[in-house]
This record gives C-alpha cells, sequence and structure tokens, in this order.
C-alpha cells in the first residue's frame, strides 16, 4: 500500500508540475503542439535586469591526494548495456620545463554493483594524457595528468548501478558514485528526462545552468559545444578577446589547458553521476603544433565512436531508450564526398523506426539561427547535409554556437514544411562571451555575406535568397516565419519523450524558479508519415 501510495504522489506531483507549467507559459490555456503551427514568430524582449556579461568563476584546485581520482563523469555507449566511467589521477602541469606523466604508473579499474546488491563486478580500461604544445618562446606548455577509460559492459536496462573508480592496489578509489542505465529500445520506453544545454564555459552563469538542471533530475545531459572553453584565455591565463586573439602562427592560438581541469572539477557532481555526451565545436579545435587539433576534446572524454561505427570523436550516434541520436561535427569535413557524410548516411539508413521511432540530431554551429553572431556561417554544413536528414525524417536538431535560446517551426531550406525537423539553438550555458542580443533581420544588422566563409572548414556557400520574403537579401527585414520564437536569456532545457508521437520540450531561464518554463511546446511526430518523404528533385 505505501509503494502504492509513493507512485500515486509522485504521479499528482508531476501532474501538477505539467499543469504548472501551461500556466507559466499559455495562461492556462494548455500546451500547444507542433501540429498547430507554424507559429507566429514571437521575439521576447530582452529583460533590462539581467546583464549580458558573465564573470568567471576562479580557479579550482584539486583537493585529491597524491593519485585520488578527480573529474569522474560518465557516458554512454551504443546502447543500454555498456557505459563509459573516465576520471582523472595526478596533476597537470603547465611551464616550460614539463615531464609528462607515465599511464602505466597507476591502474585503470571500476568496481560497480546494482545499487544495494552484494555481487560486485570489475572492470579494466586504458589510460593516456594528452599534451598542447607551443613551439614559441614565452608561450606555455601543457601536460595533463592520467586520463583513465573504463568500459562497463554487460549491464541490466534501466537499472540503478552504484561504482568506485581508480586504483585499488594503491587503495586509490573514489567514493561511491551511482548512474542510472539507459532503457531497452522501443516504442514505449524512454529516458525520464534529457537535459540539453550549450556553451557552459566556467561563470557565475554557468551555477546558475548547472543548479537548475540538476534540480531537474535528468537521465541523461548533451552538451552542444563550448564546455570549458580554455580557449578563451592565454597559456599564463590571463583573459584574451576572442575575436582578437594574437595568432602565433597560420591559426594557432594560445588556449589555457587548465581550465578543463577546473572546469572537470567543477562539472563532477553532475557528470559523475548522470551520463553526459559531448559535442565539440569551435571552442574545442585549440589548433597546436604540427597542426594537432581536438587534443583535450578527444583525450578528457570516452565516446561511442567505434561502437557505432565511426572512427572520430567528432561525429558518433547512440541510443537513449526509442531515441536515436546522432552527433555531427561541424568543424571536420562533411561533404559528400568525406568519411562523416558516408557515416552518417550509412547510420541513418541502419536505423529502425520501429525500434527507435525519434531521431535527433545535434552539431555546435546552428543552420537556423536569427542572430547576428555566427548568422549563416555553417551554410556549407547546411548545403551538403540538409537533404540527408530530411530524407530520413530527423525530429529534433540540438545546436549551440550562438548565445541565445531560439525554436524553429518545422522547416526545410528555409521554408516552412511540416516535414522538416525543429531546430533549436540553446547556446545559453553561461560562458563568459555574454548573451547575444542583436538579430540579423533587425535594422542596419544584416552582415555583409563576404564575411560569412567557413574559416575553418573552408569554402565559400553564403548567397542571397533567391526566393521567398527575403528574395534578392541576405537577411529577412523582420524575424523569419521558420523562427517560432527566440529570446536572449541564460538557461537550459528539458525533453522528455512521452512515447512515440509526443515529446515535450521545455526551456528554463536561469533568472526563474527552475520548474518554471519560460517556453513549452509538444513536438509532435506522426508515425509513417514524416520518414522517407524526401524525393529526389524535391
Amino acid at each position: 500500500m505505501m509503494g502504492w501510495m509513493s507512485s500515486m504522489c509522485k504521479t499528482v506531483v508531476y501532474v501538477w508540475f505539467l499543469v504548472s507549467l501551461s500556466f507559466v507559459y499559455n495562461g492556462g490555456e494548455g500546451i500547444p503542439t507542433t501540429l498547430e503551427g507554424p507559429f507566429k514568430p514571437v521575439t521576447v524582449p530582452l529583460n533590462k535586469t539581467l546583464s549580458t556579461i558573465s564573470a568567471d568563476l576562479p580557479d579550482f584546485p584539486s583537493n585529491a591526494v597524491d593519485f585520488q581520482p578527480q573529474q569522474i563523469s560518465v557516458s554512454l555507449s551504443a546502447n543500454y548495456d555498456s557505459i563509459w566511467i573516465s576520471w582523472i589521477t595526478g596533476e597537470f602541469q603547465i611551464g616550460d620545463n614539463i615531464r609528462p606523466l607515465d599511464p602505466e604508473s597507476v591502474q585503470s579499474i571500476v568496481q560497480f554493483r546494482v545499487f544495494r546488491s552484494r555481487s560486485t563486478y570489475q572492470a579494466e580500461g586504458y589510460s593516456l594524457i594528452y599534451n598542447q604544445l607551443y613551439p614559441f618562446d614565452g608561450i606555455q606548455n601543457y601536460t595533463s595528468g592520467i586520463i583513465h577509460h573504463v568500459c562497463l559492459t554487460d549491464l541490466e536496462p534501466d537499472t540503478l548501478y552504484e561504482y568506485e573508480c581508480g586504483d585499488p592496489s594503491k587503495s586509490l578509489m573514489s567514493k561511491s558514485h551511482y548512474f542510472r542505465t539507459m532503457p531497452v529500445s522501443s516504442p514505449s520506453n524512454y529516458p525520464s528526462r534529457i537535459a540539453v544545454v550549450g556553451d557552459l564555459g566556467l561563470t557565475h552563469n554557468t551555477t546558475t545552468t548547472v543548479s537548475h538542471l540538476l534540480s531537474n533530475h535528468p537521465d541523461l545531459v548533451v552538451l552542444v559545444g563550448g564546455l570549458s572553453n580554455a580557449d578563451l584565455y592565454l597559456t599564463n591565463g590571463t583573459v584574451s578577446n576572442y575575436s582578437s586573439r594574437p595568432l602565433l602562427q597560420n591559426t594557432i592560438h594560445e588556449t589555457y589547458q587548465p581550465r578543463w581541469d577546473y572546469w572537470g572539477r567543477f562539472m563532477q557532481p553532475l557528470v559523475s553521476n548522470v551520463p553526459t555526451m559531448v559535442v565539440g565545436g569551435d571552442h574545442e579545435i585549440e589548433q597546436q603544433a604540427e597542426d594537432l587539433t581536438f587534443a583535450a576534446y578527444s583525450s578528457r572524454f570516452a565516446f561511442p565512436s567505434e561502437e557505432s561505427g565511426s572512427m572520430s570523436s567528432l561525429y558518433y550516434s547512440f541510443n537513449a531508450g526509442g531515441i536515436h541520436f546522432v552527433v555531427l561535427g561541424a568543424y571536420t569535413p562533411f561533404e559528400k564526398s568525406s568519411e562523416q557524410y558516408n557515416w552518417l548516411e550509412r547510420d541513418l539508413g541502419d536505423v529502425d523506426r520501429e525500434v527507435t521511432p525519434w531521431l535527433v540530431a545535434a552539431w555546435q554551429t546552428p543552420w537556423y539561427s536569427t542572430y547576428l553572431a555566427h548568422y549563416r556561417e555553417a551554410e556549407c554544413m547546411r548545403v551538403e547535409m540538409e537533404d540527408l536528414l530530411y530524407k530520413y525524417g530527423v525530429d529534433i536538431v540540438f545546436n549551440g554556437q550562438v548565445n541565445a535560446y531560439e525554436r524553429s517551426n518545422r522547416v526545410y531550406n528555409y521554408s516552412l514544411d511540416p516535414y522538416g525537423p525543429v531546430y533549436i539553438t540553446i547556446g545559453t550555458g553561461g560562458n563568459r562571451e555574454g548573451l547575444e542580443i542583436t538579430h540579423a533581420d533587425e535594422p542596419g544588422n544584416c552582415p555583409d555575406p563576404t564575411t560569412r566563409p567557413e574559416n575553418y572548414i573552408g569554402g565559400f556557400c553564403v548567397f542571397n535568397f533567391t526566393s521567398g520574403p527575403a528574395s534578392g537579401k541576405f537577411c529577412w527585414d523582420q524575424q523569419p516565419d521558420y523562427s517560432a520564437f527566440r529570446e536572449s536569456s541564460f538557461g537550459h532545457g528539458i525533453l522528455e519523450v512521452k512515447n512515440e508521437s509526443h515529446a515535450l520540450w521545455t526551456w528554463h531561464r536561469n533568472q526563474e524558479f527552475y520548474e518554471n518554463a519560460g517556453d513549452i511546446i509538444y513536438i509532435v511526430r506522426e508515425p509513417g508519415v514524416s520518414v522517407f518523404h524526401f524525393t529526389e528533385g524535391n
């Protein structure tokens, strides 16, 4: 009886939560659905009481003794039955005379069990270090602590596990942490809540974002680029203006790698207990000697790349219950002849929508953002890949990069389309670059197309529109009809997939209570209608 009453109480509280959200957002008229769209564009006026600037948090010193594990994190493998555990032992070094640690000097062991079970299992993984090197006088080099990755296999679905990581032979084990596996992939099984946010950095706004996100109790977190933002600092730790950073050679800029360690320590209470998937963006490039890129990103996190048929940490896929996630790289080749494009075509072609009805994609740089910052910067990627996403009926796309929030109507090739994805830009984590508040469609703000090349990948794909309300122009003269809702605020989003047709999306501003929704909508897919609707020549 007590268990039944507890379940009923949770149900009542949750229903009350949804009803509260509908009143907060929609004046009590109920939660809208995408079937009622397309919606008239809405721009929320800038809250004048908000500071659009983010102040940095101080450094996070390590409290680990000797080779005690720190910066512990959990990430998903391709399916529910395996999980990656990652951590760091030993301290980084920065300066002129660095001596890399020996990864073989300490074991990579995870001991784990079903919560409250007496049976404990043990898994062993591998370890590595990475360096960030600059062959220039006066620029400090960096070598990381020892990074460990261990894959736990043969796990039960939707089950709470307890684990410790470290080296038991040296009594260097962490305290207990916990994670819950994803449910079995099927049209009726989904993680309860998925938190999505990008461009966190490490500022006072970041603390509010992460605190609110934790309060909404996600089962999975997706971070769409802009993680530590170590590239916003010089190697001596002082702040560098991103757009005017001193160029050392070609495209090499300084980065302050200890910022990654501070960020990892700060994020541990969240990412050591909630599986977290990351997306590589421009802040993670961090080019160094010998043109090496993405060293910190690719070394510090574990990715289900090999499990999903990819050989790159910049693009991979995984299942979370009845959702198939595809992570793409906006800063690695994406043209139709590229490895990424060919992998994506194979991956999407292998998706069984009878098993994973929902198809969600994520990458950093948005295709459908109306803010001036980064406006149409990813046009080459859109030209190459949009038809493929449309053909296979991608339902939702998450992006970061732009430090503001925007949700689109269903759109394809800049036109309203009932079969197109809903694009959500959510680079609102709180990084030190501050909020974007200027829209490209406002008078005098439309940029010169020649200023919008794909600087990192190369190519020029941005031209004036040839049809529609903006025909002959590079920008619209008003908020485009594909832009349903936009707002300049920090915050995070929560995706709750209810079944094979309905997913509840809520956007939570930092300046309000975490349970309040500034934007709320049911994204509705129609099984059998939105798959393989694309034909050549459309």
